[in-house]
C-alpha cells in the first residue's frame, strides 16, 4: 500500500506534463511535432533506464533508491515550473523521466515481495495508485496550474518530498526483508521452457504492449485536442473529460488484478487487448455523449492487460523480477512516447481525427495470444486440475 501511494505521487506529477500540453501549446507556439516530441523525451528518458536499472538490482538491490527517484521527480517538476524556453522544457521532462526509470522497477519488486503469493493483485494494487495518480494530474492541472500558470507546478514539489519520506521508510522494510531471507533457499516452483520458446512469448507479450499504449497514448496525450477540435468544449472541460478516461483505467485496473489471480494470466490478455477491438473500432464516429462512454469502457478493458503481461513475463522468466519489471514498464514508457511523437506528426499532417480512426485497429494484434505457451493459469483452473 506505502509503494502503491508513493505511485499515486509519483505518477500525478508526472501526468502534469501531458495536462499541460494546451497551456505549453499555446504559451510557447509550439505544434503537435513539438508537443510529441516533449512527451518522446519524458517517456523515452524512462524506459531506457528502467531495464538497465532492474537487470542491476536484480544482482545487486538498492533499497534506497526508490527514494533517490522520487527526487529525481522533485528536481524535474522545479525545472518544469521556472523554464522558460523549450529547451528546458525538455531538460525538465528528461529529469522526470530518470526519476520514474529509478522508480518503477524496485517498486514492482517491493510489490511482489509482500504480495503473499497474489502476484495479479500485488501488481494491480501497485499500479492502480499509478492509475489515479494520472486520473487526479489532469484535474490538478485544470484547476491549479491553468489558472495560476506555469510555475504554480512547483507547489507539487511538496508531494514530492513526502514520497521521499514514505519511501525511505520502504526501503527500511525491503533492507530488512532482504536480510532476514538472504539465508533462504528460494524453491523454484515456475516451470522451465526452452529459449525459443521464451524469447517467441516475449516478443508476442513486447507486441502486446505496444497495441496497448499506442492506443493510450493516443488517449492520453491527444485525448484534450480531439474533444476541443471535434465537439468545441473548453480546455477545463477537456481535462476534466480526460480525468473521466483516466480513471476508468485506474478502475479496470484494481478490477483486473483478482481477475488475473483467479482466471489466469493468459485469459485476462485475451479478454483485456482484443476485447476492446468492437469499442476502438466505433469511438472515431460516436456523438459526444458516447464517445464519453466508449473511452470510459475502453479504459477499464484495456488497463487489466498489463498486470497480466507482467506477471505472465515473470511467470516465464523466474528470478528476474526487476529485469523483467524494468523491460516492460521501459517499453511501455518508450512506445508510449514513440507513439505520442509519431502520432503528433499525423496529425499536424492530416487531422486528429484521422490519428483515431487509424488507432481503433490496433487491439486487433490481440489475436497474437493465440501464441503464447499454456501457463499463467489463475486459481479457478488449478481447483478444478486437483
Amino acid at each position: 500500500m506505502a509503494v502503491s501511494f508513493c505511485h499515486l505521487l509519483n505518477d500525478t506529477m508526472q501526468s502534469l506534463i501531458p495536462a499541460l500540453y494546451p497551456m505549453i501549446k499555446e504559451g510557447y507556439g509550439l505544434d503537435f511535432t513539438q508537443i510529441g516530441f516533449l512527451g518522446l523525451v519524458f517517456q523515452v528518458t524512462a524506459s531506457l533506464l528502467q531495464p538497465l536499472i532492474g537487470i542491476y538490482t536484480d544482482k545487486r538491490p538498492l533499497p534506497y533508491s526508490l527514494s533517490v527517484g522520487m527526487g529525481c521527480t522533485l528536481i524535474g517538476l522545479l525545472i518544469l515550473a521556472y523554464a522558460h524556453s523549450y529547451w528546458m522544457l525538455l531538460v525538465g521532462a528528461g529529469v522526470v523521466g530518470l526519476g520514474s526509470a529509478v522508480f518503477h522497477p524496485e517498486s514492482s519488486r517491493v510489490a511482489r515481495l509482500a504480495s503473499g503469493g497474489r502476484h495479479g493483485l500485488a501488481q494491480s494494487l501497485f499500479q492502480v495508485g499509478g492509475n489515479f495518480g494520472s486520473a487526479i494530474g489532469p484535474l490538478l492541472a485544470a484547476f491549479i496550474v491553468l489558472p495560476r500558470g506555469q510555475e504554480s507546478v512547483a507547489w507539487f514539489s511538496a508531494a514530492a518530498l513526502l514520497g521521499m519520506v514514505i519511501l525511505w521508510q520502504v526501503g527500511n522494510w525491503y533492507n530488512r526483508h532482504r536480510v532476514a531471507n538472504a539465508s533462504r533457499i528460494a524453491a523454484a516452483a515456475a516451470v522451465t521452457f526452452p529459449r525459443a520458446t521464451v524469447i517467441k512469448a516475449i516478443t508476442v507479450l513486447a507486441l502486446l504492449v505496444f497495441s496497448k499504449y499506442i492506443y493510450m497514448s493516443s488517449l492520453s496525450s491527444y485525448y484534450t485536442f480531439y474533444m476541443i477540435d471535434r465537439f468545441d468544449v473548453s480546455v477545463q472541460d477537456a481535462q476534466i473529460l480526460l480525468f473521466v478516461f483516466l480513471g476508468a483505467v485506474a478502475i479496470g485496473t484494481v478490477a483486473g488484478g483478482p481477475v488475473v489471480d483467479w482466471f489466469g494470466t493468459k485469459f485476462v490478455i485475451w479478454l483485456s487487448i482484443l476485447g476492446a477491438l468492437p469499442f476502438t473500432l466505433a469511438l472515431p464516429y460516436a456523438d459526444y455523449t458516447w464517445t464519453i462512454v466508449l473511452t470510459f469502457i475502453i479504459g477499464v478493458i484495456l488497463a487489466s492487460a498489463f498486470s497480466a503481461i507482467v506477471v505472465f513475463a515473470q511467470e516465464l522468466v523466474p528470478g528476474r523480477v526487476g529485469m523483467i519489471a524494468g523491460l516492460f514498464f521501459g517499453f511501455a514508457f518508450g512506445i508510449g512516447g514513440i507513439g505520442a511523437a509519431v502520432l503528433g506528426i499525423v496529425a499536424d499532417h492530416t487531422s486528429i481525427e484521422f490519428v483515431y480512426q487509424i488507432c481503433s485497429y490496433l487491439p486487433l494484434l490481440g489475436l497474437l495470444t493465440i501464441f503464447l505457451p499454456d501457463i499463467g493459469k489463475g486459481r479457478r483452473q488449478k481447483l478444478k486440475a486437483a
